[in-house]
């Protein structure tokens, strides 16, 4: 006789049919794992609920998949990528603007999917810490756009969790659109007409620099932009006059080939590498194409003239996908015969930072206390004199933040040799010490796929040179260790930084901005992005093309807005190239056999700044 079926696998599996049924795909697979919801291809993936089913866990898991449904259901690709605008500010608004109109379109026929949905959301942004933000960031920005189109969709107010957030931004959003929200509420249902006139109330917010509509219709702003400009600064106006009459043509083909970099998951399907598919507008904030054509922000003076050619050819690739298992293995081995000669001085660092995190994990406690935990060390006294009210304890909360951190390796080929063999066994010992502590830690490189411009060189070769092309060759993005995949899993793939051939081009702002994008959909509360390189970015046939600052201006660029205006602690550590230049923290060493140890007492310095409140007490019932 068959075992009955457990609470959990019950739930799991109707779960997975609504899901199915919501979305209308019956064949839409369905996994569950102890990371963010997502979609990826054909799988969706939910959180794991816990074995005894807490209600708040439940209706969660429950809101995540009518997310994912509905997004599957009333969401058109082809449509949004043809209406999705260039800039990385404008695009975040508008996939956290086109969720909540697939959203709403479910909440106001079901109620029950709008309670879901609510609980959901509610629980993310408690997750992300924005009931605790009391001032306005860019970070939050898309976010408090999304609930703003939520509640003129649906008359939903925000969620608690958000509500604060939302008050800082309705007066600054509203004295720029007014109800512009509300006349979107009718043609709901019309993808490509809501993401027509979305475009138009996000240039209304200065999100986009007066850019081109996809039918030809330019914004009513689009001189203005162009005022006002302070000294300095008439090399980018020049650049991007001079680039203006191929730029409509250039945009339409970039956005017609968007980079298919959105489906990597682990093989057992209940590991994932934190990038997702559609599902939630801070999915859509991690898998957004690097940084943009063109962008502006709100009072920042000028357009960045920056731009890829082509993002047709762009890959972003798990590790392990671009050599076969043999030769992975053969390059671990090759790995850990280096690893020996080192590992005594780099296991005494990563001791050393161990104990400095776990000492900042101790819990303390308050005793002699009239409420909480009885305290047995007094229970002599409660024995002897019962009605002493001083015998009870209560436990404090640790200060020590949930932390993620990013390695963002320099995979260029300058690296070659022993630079890249210290920076591969730096990180894997890295991994595992802070993996130990409980903190997470998402290994990542950057090169490109060719040298000298690879097919993007081509495709400009064939339409006939166009003038100021751009970013002309094909990036590489690696992700060596997903954030959520312990380091057992992932320690194999560490091995490919020893693979000859993999080190070419290193064009750094746009790698940047890939890493930072994928630490800001973490629900971490402290998240820290770690930059290794050795020198410049150089792109020959990028260069060769383009003014000689084209790439090192677009870094600054991305430094610049990632230190004024996000929440990421960015940190840079250049090997024989002086990078305090580029960024506000900073190191340079000589040697790359210091690695290791300026990488350990970088972290140990960022772990020592910016501790989180004390002197909260933890109350448990007695």
């Amino acid at each position: 006789m068959a075992e009955p079926e457990s609470p959990l696998e019950l739930f799991k599996r109707t779960t997975a049919a609504t899901l199915r049924a919501v979305a209308h795909e019956g064949e839409l697979e369905v996994v569950y794992a102890a990371d963010a919801a997502g979609m990826s291809g054909k799988r969706a993936r939910l959180p794991l609920p816990p074995r005894n089913l807490p209600p708040e866990d439940i209706a969660r898991v429950r809101g995540e998949a009518d997310a994912i449904a509905l997004r599957v259901r009333h969401h058109d690709q082809l449509t949004h990528q043809r209406r999705l605008p260039n800039s990385p500010t404008a695009r975040a608004a508008f996939e956290a603007v086109e969720q909540a109109r697939c959203e709403a379109l479910g909440a106001t026929r079901m109620p029950g999917v709008a309670a879901n949905l609510e609980s959901a959301l509610d629980q993310r942004y408690r997750r992300q810490g924005l009931d605790k933000q009391t001032e306005k960031s860019e970070v939050n920005l898309a976010e408090v756009l999304r609930l703003l189109a939520r509640e003129a969709l649906t008359g939903a107010p925000p969620p608690a969790a958000a509500a604060g957030v939302v008050d800082i931004w309705r007066p600054w959003v509203e004295s720029k659109i007014g109800r512009s929200f509300d006349q979107l509420a009718p043609i709901m249902g019309d993808q490509d007409e809501f993401g027509r006139r979305l475009r138009r109330v996000l240039a209304d917010l200065d999100l986009e620099a007066g850019e081109t509509d996809p039918d030809g219709e330019s914004d009513e702003d689009e001189g203005s932009d162009q005022e006002d400009t302070g000294p300095g600064e008439e090399e980018v106006r020049g650049d991007a006059q001079e680039d203006e009459a191929s730029d409509v043509q250039e945009r339409g083909e970039s956005e017609q080939s968007p980079s298919d970099s959105d489906d990597e998951t682990e093989g057992d399907g209940e590991e994932a590498d934190g990038d997702d598919g559609p599902g939630s507008a801070e999915d859509m904030a991690s898998t957004a194409p690097p940084p943009p054509r063109e962008y502006r922000r709100p009072g920042d003076g000028p357009v960045s003239t920056y731009k890829p050619f082509t993002t047709q050819f762009d890959e972003e690739v798990p590790a392990d996908e671009l050599c076969d298992p043999e030769e992975l293995t053969r390059l671990r081995a090759l790995l850990d015969q280096q690893l020996s000669a080192l590992q005594g001085v780099i296991a005494k660092l990563a001791n050393r930072l161990q104990r400095r995190l776990m000492a900042k994990q101790q819990r303390s406690w308050d005793f002699d206390l009239e409420e909480g935990l009885l305290d047995a060390g007094r229970l002599a006294r409660v024995v002897a004199s019962p009605t002493h009210a001083l015998s009870y304890k209560m436990e404090k909360d640790t200060d020590f933040r949930d932390t993620v951190v990013t390695l963002l390796i320099d995979n260029s080929g300058s690296m070659r040799g022993r630079p890249i063999s210290i920076a591969a066994m730096s990180a894997d010992i890295l991994a595992r010490t802070l993996e130990r502590c409980a903190v997470k830690v998402e290994i990542l490189g950057f090169t490109t796929k060719a040298w000298k411009g690879g097919q993007s060189r081509d495709k400009w070769l064939s339409e006939g040179k166009p003038a100021q092309p751009g970013r002309l060759n094909d990036l590489r993005h690696i992700v060596y260790k997903p954030a959520d995949a312990p380091w057992r899993r992932a320690r194999k793939s560490l091995g490919l930084m020893l693979r000859e051939g993999l080190l070419k081009e290193n064009i750094d702002g746009e790698a940047l901005w890939w890493a930072h994008q994928r630490l800001i959909a973490r629900p971490e509360q402290r998240r820290i992005l770690m930059v290794i390189s050795d020198g410049a970015p150089v792109d020959d046939s990028t260069l060769s093309v383009n003014p000689g600052n084209f790439l090192e201006r677009h870094l600054r660029e991305v430094i610049d807005r990632i230190e004024r205006q996000s929440p990421v602690a960015l940190v840079a550590i250049g090997i024989g190239h002086d990078v305090t230049r580029y960024y506000r923290r900073a190191v340079t060493i000589v040697d790359a056999e210091q690695l290791g140890t300026t990488m350990l007492d970088k972290l140990a310095e960022l772990f020592d700044e910016d501790a989180a409140p004390r002197g909260r007490v933890r109350r448990r019932a007695a």
